[in-house]
């Protein structure tokens, strides 16, 4: 018994040693900045002088600022305009590449290759793309005698843009995902449904779509996440009229932190930003019972 005990001991400690630079890792580099800000969210400090508690006067503060409110419906813009908007598309774009065409390899690498390049690269050719004297885009509205909008130049349509240009840039990750869903489906159900005489649309509406709902949300899920925490592409493609419409909580984040000296602000709005995505994050979960089917 005892020496059985000991030999258990004996292969803990093994354990523990071999995982020692993985935990050590993770507590100096994640689990460790992550209470500390949540401390800092009690102070104010500038990163020169002492540390001064506050206590939740940094939250207070935050809720009765206008420009958090503004920064916040800014955010949720972004994220009702790209989340339909990504996920249609790249569902669209993964049926169409799930069929036997000739250079399909090549079609799915064009549009994977905005996913790995960098957001810098992708957000000055938006920045290019919407100009409203010399881009493509209203260049090919010319086409079809549309005058196009000034875009990035307006503050109406400054949003817009930058969620267009998200949208490209992620509808290839978005459709990866769905291209797997899709080839995980068994043959024999597209075979059983076209000996009943099922229409395309029959079979899509009734057998692909819940089976792929699985997919359709772990790529909602990943997709909400992202969006909510939008920065790259709203910091370079904004312009200096239009700021004020664009931006967003991850901007007042990073203002507050290297701009303004808050880093007691910028912790208090990290902690409620991941407030609201962890919130949304479990609505989701709670309602996936309801469409989502594993079986």
């Amino acid at each position: 018994m005892y020496l059985a005990g000991e030999r258990r001991w004996r292969k803990t400690g093994w354990v523990l040693l071999f995982l020692a630079p993985s935990l050590a890792g993770l507590i100096l580099f994640t689990l460790g900045p992550i209470l500390a800000s949540l401390g800092l969210t009690l102070f104010q400090w500038d990163l020169i002088r002492p540390l001064e508690f506050v206590g939740l006067d940094n939250f207070r503060e935050i809720f009765a600022s206008g420009e958090f409110w503004s920064a916040l419906s800014h955010t949720l813009y972004f994220v009702i305009g790209y989340i339909p908007l990504v996920m249609l598309l790249a569902l669209g774009v993964a049926l169409l590449l799930n069929q036997r065409v000739r250079g399909l390899a090549l079609y799915r690498t064009a549009f994977f290759i905005p996913v790995v390049s960098s957001w810098v690269v992708i957000s000055l050719l938006g920045k290019w793309a919407f100009n409203p004297r010399y881009g493509l885009v209203n260049y090919a509205l010319g086409l079809v005698g549309v005058q196009g909008p000034n875009w990035l130049f307006s503050s109406r349509w400054a949003m817009p843009a930058i969620i267009l240009t998200s949208v490209w840039k992620d509808i290839g990750f978005v459709m990866v995902m769905f291209l797997a869903g899709l080839q995980s489906i068994p043959h024999e159900y597209r075979e059983a449904s076209a000996l009943d005489g099922a229409q395309a649309w029959n079979h899509f509406r009734w057998i692909t779509l819940p089976l792929l709902s699985p997919t359709t949300f772990f790529a909602l899920i990943i997709s909400l996440i992202a969006s909510f925490q939008v920065f790259d592409q709203v910091w370079i493609m904004s312009e200096t009229g239009t700021k004020s419409a664009t931006t967003v909580l991850v901007q007042q984040i990073v203002q507050n932190a290297f701009s303004y000296g808050r880093m007691g602000t910028a912790a208090a709005l990290s902690w409620v930003l991941f407030a609201f995505i962890f919130a949304i994050t479990l609505v989701q979960l709670r309602l996936q019972r309801r469409w989502v089917a594993y079986d």
